[in-house]
């Protein structure tokens, strides 16, 4: 009896010596209040229709607001990584929260994906995955199209912001080798309500066309001033308007604005070989089961693909640590370094040292305002 007893103690101590079974809890921070609202609000709803496991364990989401904030996003990109101990972050959702979450990520060394580009040269972004495509890479095709309907001079109204300089950045970097001529650059707030004096400023520069650097609602003020101003060129804006909240503000104003997307926005119109297509529909599929037929948006699509990611990710981390541990932060990081054809709705991930983002010419198509819907330009 002794001895079996003994046995019996033995055995307990030995399961309890083993290493616990942990869920992956995962920070998410988006703007889902604040002048970026429109944005952060899709990313936000993502999170209601994933499933409940990623790589096979259990996932816990917390999920907080930053107000479209940098100061805010910093402090609870802290406080998720200090308190709540959160094995990886998703987010921010705002060109500037983002970039202000890189330098949390590096000092307290836990990975973050970012739901929005950030502004930081890639030396900084060590513990950070950038989810959308590099705004270079989506201008590439508005000036395709600038080219291709004898564009010569382009006019810029843009935030005052990062992600106003990354557009204009962007942009200035495939136009001038395509010998495409910037006449104007001139900015706004995301929360002024008038860029009259802006607008005159650039019609009166006599451009060919016109470039808007702002995203969500507040990016649709320069093309409908623009319009009632009387200009008569095209107009192009970038990846950040791609929501139905920037069609219904525009109204008809904003008919025949084209813009970059990835290619979840059109994913019915893509031939059967391309790998995206499945991914792209899927996840409408699952999206729109909860908030309704047309719901589908590039945002939302942005955080399904950062789930996406880390599905690939965590299997491989899991061999080497546990959640929750510094180890298996450093692991994970590891693991979404080395991606390779991690299929998602915008585009086909290959990431290395030397590039966090990994995306290609495959993640970017070019649509146009109609009737209060986006279609493809062909």
């Amino acid at each position: 009896m002794k001895r079996t007893m003994l046995v019996a103690s033995l055995l307990l101590a030995g399961f309890a010596s083993l290493p616990a079974k942990a869920d992956i809890t995962v920070g998410v921070l988006v703007g889902a209040t604040g002048p970026g609202a429109s944005l952060g609000i899709p990313y936000k709803n993502t999170f209601s229709v994933l499933p409940g496991t990623i790589g096979g364990e259990k996932v816990r989401y917390i999920i907080l607001d930053d107000a479209t904030d940098p100061s805010t996003a910093v402090k609870n990109a802290r406080k998720l990584i200090t308190e709540d101990k959160v094995d990886v972050l998703i987010g921010s959702s705002s060109v500037p929260t983002a970039t202000a979450v890189v330098d949390i990520a590096n000092e307290l060394k836990t990975p973050q994906i970012a739901l929005s580009p950030v502004a930081v040269p890639p030396n900084r972004l060590e513990w950070t995955f950038p989810i959308p495509q590099p705004v270079p890479v989506m201008m590439e095709v508005v000036v395709e199209h600038m080219k291709a309907n004898n564009v010569k001079t382009v006019g810029y109204i843009g935030f005052n912001d990062s992600w106003g300089d990354l557009v204009y950045k962007g942009f200035v970097s495939q136009a001038e080798p395509a010998g495409i001529r910037i006449v104007t650059n001139e900015r706004y707030g995301r929360m002024d309500t008038s860029v009259t004096a802006q607008t005159l400023k650039t019609i009166g520069a006599h451009p060919d066309a016109v470039i808007a650097g702002g995203s969500g609602t507040p990016g649709a003020l320069p093309h409908v001033t623009l319009v009632e101003r009387g200009f008569k060129g095209p107009i192009y804006h970038n990846h950040g308007v791609i929501n139905r909240d920037f069609l219904r503000v525009g109204g008809k104003n904003i008919d025949h604005a084209m813009a970059p997307t990835g290619p979840v926005m059109i994913a019915e119109q893509l031939p059967d070989s391309n790998p995206i297509k499945k991914v792209a529909l899927e996840f409408t599929r699952l999206y729109e089961a909860t908030y309704g037929a047309g719901s589908r948006n590039a945002f939302a699509a942005y955080s399904y693909d950062a789930y996406l990611r880390l599905s690939q990710a965590v299997p491989v981390a899991l061999k080497t640590a546990k959640p929750g541990t510094p180890e298996f932060r450093a692991a994970l990081r590891a693991a979404l370094e080395n991606s390779k054809e991690v299929v998602g709705t915008h585009a086909v991930y290959n990431t290395t040292a030397a590039d966090h983002n990994g995306v290609d010419k495959r993640s970017r198509v070019l649509v146009e305002a109609s009737n209060g819907e986006w279609k493809l330009v062909k």
